[in-house]
């Protein structure tokens, strides 16, 4: 079955939120940052997602966030906005006020904790979806939500005008298959280590953490199976391995992700915001170690990479914190 154009772009970063070493956001930092990413080869930014602290983040700065982001990119790059609620009320206000900040797209997460049944799930997607005139990605991390998207539920969501993607970090291959064949649905790699594997079946590319660090190897790994070059496109995806191993085993993306990013001078303080907290020494020693791994990658040079392990330590409160309406 054929799919529909793809008006979210193929490489996306799962942007982080920088921070101040108090916890505010840092400004300065998104725009160089954003920037930055979009220069090595990003033609996508995911806001206030996962990875950007969205559970940690004030509605007016998620908001702000898209109009930075929009401003910056300048049309060089798709702004997306992730994260939502689990309370659909809250979530469609978020989308909404999004879509006038400027947003080019919305990621819809699984509504978390409060685990609705599966006709709750669907019905928290279609009412979002009835209320923006954007495009959607369905976000599927059961990991972290606490349930799936089941196969039905993401048939029947294919059916609404408005949703057109589903981001993957569930890992059923065969069922990323099936619904390729039956949908015309529109498949991004949530994981990162399976960016590869995910586009070798049919995904139109990736929402990933490691494109932080780097884009330029995942703009080429996209353009060599646009172009059925399978050979090159393995070579990126290996030259990555160490490299994501490094960002996503021993802690939290978002840590490891900062950690690595205000070493290499990207980003002026690793600081997350409580409950997160920056890497023990133990924790830090594993991540040094498997970026001692990495090779030669274009973009990326580890000869600048200066740790600062007392800098990265604790999680900082932020003067307003959490996310209020």
């Amino acid at each position: 079955m054929p799919q529909v154009e793809n008006p979210f772009g193929q490489v996306l970063v799962a942007l982080v939120t920088p921070f101040t070493a108090d916890g505010e956001v840092s400004w300065p930092d998104v725009e160089r940052h954003i920037d930055r990413v979009i220069t090595d080869g990003a033609d996508g930014i995911v806001v206030t997602g996962t990875t950007g602290e969205t559970s940690t983040l004030t509605d007016a700065e998620k908001l702000r966030l898209v109009e930075v982001a929009k401003s910056v990119s300048g049309g060089r790059a798709k702004i997306i906005t992730g994260g939502g609620s689990n309370e659909t009320a809250h979530a469609i206000e978020l989308y909404k006020a999004s879509e006038k900040a400027g947003a080019d797209g919305v990621m819809i997460v699984t509504p978390y904790y409060n685990k609705p049944t599966q006709a709750g799930v669907l019905t928290h997607f279609r009412m979002i979806a009835d209320a923006t005139d954007l495009p959607v990605i369905l976000y599927d991390i059961p990991g972290r939500t606490g349930i799936p998207i089941a196969f039905d539920t993401i048939l029947r969501a294919a059916k609404h005008p408005n949703i057109l993607a589903v981001k993957d970090a569930k890992g059923d291959f065969s069922e990323v298959s099936r619904v390729l064949n039956q949908t015309e649905l529109l498949y991004f790699s949530g994981d990162d280590s399976n960016a590869l594997p995910h586009m070798s079946i049919g995904a139109s590319g990736l929402i990933g953490v490691t494109a932080n660090v780097v884009s330029a190897p995942y703009r080429e790994m996209v353009d060599a199976v646009n172009r059925g070059d399978l050979p090159t496109a393995t070579a990126a995806h290996k030259r990555l391995e160490p490299l994501v191993r490094a960002l996503m085993t021993h802690v939290p993306g978002t840590v490891a992700t900062k950690y690595i990013l205000h070493g290499l001078g990207h980003i002026s303080s690793p600081r997350v915001r409580l409950p997160l907290v920056g890497p023990e020494e133990s924790e830090a020693a594993q991540i040094e170690n498997d970026l001692a791994l990495v090779g030669t990658i274009e973009g990326l040079d580890l000869s600048r990479f200066r740790p600062d392990r007392n800098a990265a330590a604790g999680g900082a409160l932020p003067k307003v914190h959490g996310t209020t309406r």
